[in-house]
């Protein structure tokens, strides 16, 4: 095989992750998370309103979620990695640049689901039944927002020959000529390593995940949290082999990568809530326990043939004495009849009794 033949088959990566307009830097990192939010919420909002909620409700959730989320993601990474902010020769201020790069789902769903309950609080929403409305969403925000990993060359695996390798480009600031991987500027196109392009396996797995939660929440009517554990235990399975195969810094536990610990015990535990919550039943109706209109997907009644039977029973006595009531009125129109014309006899006698006898005439 020849290194052409290497080079068409592998994954250009973009030659930059930041365009200038004026002053002002767009990075595709910050719009791809945007994206991935207003997805969310869209397809958060047909899914709440399906399970009795209102329209707008999950925009009005959000306006806490978001923020509480993207604070909470931040915090996460700057916590388990640290060493990138703090120590000799590093900038703590840079620890605020969010835009950069550096969300931890984890903190982004703990702090995320605060926000999410003081929204849930306010319009009156089980948090539960917001969470299950959400779940799928949510883990398509996260499958797009890796897309903007792609844009920063970062988190990606170890070497690789297999031809989806990710190609990785020297990039530089093009004012000062200096190395910036993030948000500099690819010098040529030929690659200094190719890798295993692990954003874009979290990214199919991510979208895998979407369709599992829609196709069991669909048939097993999924609620009280289960689809947003059915999602929590998807992801972070893929998380955790995904995550063994990055090559980029990170804090270790006995030698193995944070987030692989993180990944198992929230596995663990998403898993129990899920099989435990069976206990709790069917989904909720939002609709239902405010008492504000009537079941999404009411359950067919049963009839047993007895209370057919009564109910038959029931509309032919009814029918009977309409039919007797019908009968008894066309009696009583008959006698009507002959005692008005009797009553009109007598008063044509009296008026003849009435009229004075003509007097006899006389010659």
């Amino acid at each position: 095989m020849t290194g052409a033949t290497v080079f068409l088959a592998n994954i250009p990566s973009p030659d930059r992750g930041v365009w200038e307009i004026g002053p002002i830097p767009i990075r595709a990192y910050a719009i791809f998370i945007i994206i991935g939010i207003i997805v969310a919420i869209w397809w958060g909002e047909k899914r709440l309103q399906a399970r009795g909620g209102r329209p707008g409700e999950v925009v009005d959730i959000a306006v806490y979620a978001v923020p509480f989320g993207l604070i909470g993601g931040r915090l996460y990474h700057v916590m388990t990695d640290y060493h990138r902010y703090f120590g000799e020769g590093k900038n703590p201020i840079e620890a605020l640049y969010i835009w950069q790069g550096g969300l931890g789902i984890w903190g982004a769903i703990a702090l995320g689901a605060v926000g999410a309950w003081l929204g849930c609080k306010r319009k009156g929403i089980p948090l539960p039944v917001f969470a299950d409305a959400v779940a799928p969403g949510i883990v398509v925000a996260q499958a797009i927002g890796r897309i903007g990993n792609y844009f920063n060359q970062e988190l990606y695996g170890g070497p690789t020959t297999l031809p989806w390798g990710l190609e990785i480009y020297q990039r530089v600031n093009p004012e000062t000529g200096i190395a910036d991987q993030l948000s500099g500027v690819a010098v040529d196109h030929t690659p200094i390593a190719i890798v295993h392009p692990t954003f874009l396996y979290e990214l199919l797995w991510n979208l895998a995940v979407a369709l599992l939660v829609v196709y069991v929440d669909k048939k097993m009517r999924l609620g009280h949290g289960r689809a947003f554990a059915l999602y929590v235990a998807g992801y972070t399975l893929g998380r955790t082999w995904i995550e063994l195969m990055r090559t980029d810094d990170a804090t270790l536990v006995f030698g193995v990568r944070i987030n692989v610990w993180v990944s198992i015990l929230v596995f663990i535990g998403a898993v129990v809530y899920f099989i435990m919550g069976r206990s709790k039943g069917e989904r909720e109706d939002l609709a239902l326990l405010r008492g504000d209109g009537t079941p999404q997907d009411p359950a067919p009644i049963e009839v047993s043939e007895d209370a057919e039977d009564e109910a038959e029973a029931k509309e032919a006595a009814e029918d009977k004495e309409a039919e007797s009531s019908d009968a008894k009125k066309d009696d009583e129109e008959t006698a009507k009849v002959p005692a008005a014309a009797t009553e009109a006899k007598d008063d044509d006698e009296g008026d003849k009794k009435d009229e004075p006898e003509a007097e006899p005439k006389k010659d």
